[in-house]
């Protein structure tokens, strides 16, 4: 699945485009970035609630297809300016990351 399908399948908000028909094979959850550094998978949705300039040089190192910004997470300017720049998927959502996972983890399962 892509990261559009993924979008328009779980009714999330698409805050900055980048390469929307990037693969998505996987997902990792973590809100402490050098946790995430080392250990996210290349091509997975990182779900997060931080919306920091250092969330899109950590999505670049580890190669995610895509942010996901939890809870409504907000996505500084400078943070977005850069995602644009890098061209970083960000997306958001209201619900929580456990249950954005298992959703993730249901359509990846089909």
């Amino acid at each position: 699945m892509n990261v559009k399908e993924f979008a328009e399948r779980l009714d999330l908000k698409i805050l900055v485009e980048g390469d929307l028909d990037r693969e998505i094979t996987d997902c990792y959850i973590g809100d402490l970035l050098s946790w995430v550094m080392g250990r996210a998978p290349e091509n997975s949705a990182w779900l997060t609630v931080m919306g920091n300039i250092n969330s899109i040089a950590v999505a670049t190192l580890a190669d995610v297809s895509c942010i996901v910004l939890t809870e409504n997470a907000a996505l500084d300017a400078d943070a977005k300016s850069k995602a644009e720049l890098m061209g970083v998927n960000i997306l958001i959502t209201e619900e929580n990351s456990y249950k954005t996972a298992v959703k993730l983890s249901k359509l990846l399962a089909q």
